[in-house]
């Protein structure tokens, strides 16, 4: 029995330090490594590596104020646009404009023949008459009452016939006036351009009778033009009268400035009415022309507001990320935005502005990021 223990005692002393020799190996071997290149949102890329990739690296803008870009419409603008309507019913006789032509103020645009332009023409040469007649007697009470031939009283009476007789001729010209002139004929009148401008609209074709007060033409001096826009309420408390428009359209850019922001919301669309004007002596611009136009904002972070290419930010497990250049690579930090500002936006927090950040091709990292995550898991 005594040798059987001493046999046993050291296998199980083999045993015991197999079993202890076991868990020290099991220590011992390596971790699992990681995926090469990434590391906490890190991307590890060499200088010749960045170059292949195309990514270009820049530093944020510091300064400038936000900018709103929407879509609209080139307008004519409501202060050198004039409707031409008929002051009387009549047949429309002669069109001496079409559309796009120019015209100047006071030429005539077009004849109306009526019944009613006989009428005032009528009074016009029966009120001349009148008045033709009373000055006479006028000048006659004056040479009796220089005589004492003729008393006072009928100088007083000739005198308030002439002033009454002049007054009708005065009414009946602003009469035909209002309604038209010239017409080379006792029932027609002509109707003139009350600015000079383009023909921009022609609602009337030759012979048509219209009635009293109807559109005929519109007339537009469009050199100078403007812009219809439509603001949110919480963007147009940031727009001011002077502020600054960039309109855009393909081959052409220009500024525009805000002239007129409306205290009340417009009652179909529940947003802002707002009108930009447009210098447009060369002609460039076209009533009716879509463009892009990129208001500026008033308050959006003034000189100290941080600002990257829109190409710069990328979304990651839903939020914004910009890639900040390490010694080995880049980085993504989590920013906040604000306003877009132009091909830029404002970086309200997570950047200081001394950080250099891939703006171009800076989607191939998150690609990369999301590729080497992927394999770690």
């Amino acid at each position: 029995m005594k040798n059987k223990a001493m046999v046993l005692a050291p296998l199980t002393l083999a045993i015991l330090l197999g079993g202890c020799g076991g868990e020290g190996a099991k220590k011992d071997e390596p971790a699992q490594e990681k995926a090469p290149g990434v590391d906490e949102n890190k991307v590890t890329l060499s200088e010749d590596q960045i170059r292949s990739a195309g990514i270009q690296i820049a530093l944020p803008t510091i300064g400038g104020s936000g900018v709103l870009e929407i879509p609209a419409i080139i307008e004519g603008d409501p202060q050198g646009t004039q409707v031409v309507s008929a002051a009387i019913g009549g047949r429309v006789v002669a069109l001496t404009r079409n559309l796009g032509q120019s015209v100047r103020r006071g030429e005539t645009l077009a004849v109306i023949e009526s019944r009613e332009a006989a009428q005032l023409k009528g009074e016009v040469q029966a009120t001349r008459a009148r008045l033709a007649l009373a000055n006479s007697n006028l000048a006659r009470e004056q040479r009796l009452f220089a005589q004492r031939v003729s008393p006072e009283q009928d100088l007083i009476a000739a005198h308030t016939a002439a002033t009454e007789a002049r007054i009708a001729y005065t009414q009946a010209q602003q009469q035909v006036s209002a309604a038209g002139a010239g017409g080379s004929g006792l029932n027609r009148l002509g109707i003139p351009a009350p600015i000079s401008g383009q023909i921009i609209s022609r609602s009337v074709v030759l012979g048509q009778t219209v009635a009293a007060d109807a559109e005929l033409f519109r007339v537009a001096n469009l050199s100078q033009v403007s812009l219809q826009l439509s603001l949110q309420p919480a963007d147009a408390g940031r727009v001011r009268p002077g502020n600054s428009v960039t309109v855009t359209a393909p081959g052409r850019s220009a500024t525009a400035r805000i002239t007129f922001v409306s205290p009340a919301l417009d009652a179909q669309t529940r947003q802002v009415p707002v009108i930009a004007t447009l210098d447009n002596k060369a002609m460039e611009w076209r009533v009716g022309e879509p463009v892009t136009a990129a208001v500026q904002l008033t308050g959006s972070g003034g000189d100290k507001a941080v600002r990257v290419p829109s190409t710069a930010i990328q979304t990651i497990e839903g939020k914004s990320m910009v890639f900040v250049r390490t010694q080995t690579g880049f980085q993504a930090i989590p920013v906040t935005l604000g306003d877009k500002s132009g091909p830029s936006v404002i970086v309200l927090s997570g950047l200081t502005g001394r950080e250099q950040v891939a703006t171009v091709n800076s989607f191939t990292l998150k690609a990369e990021l999301g590729k080497s995550e992927a394999q770690e898991d």
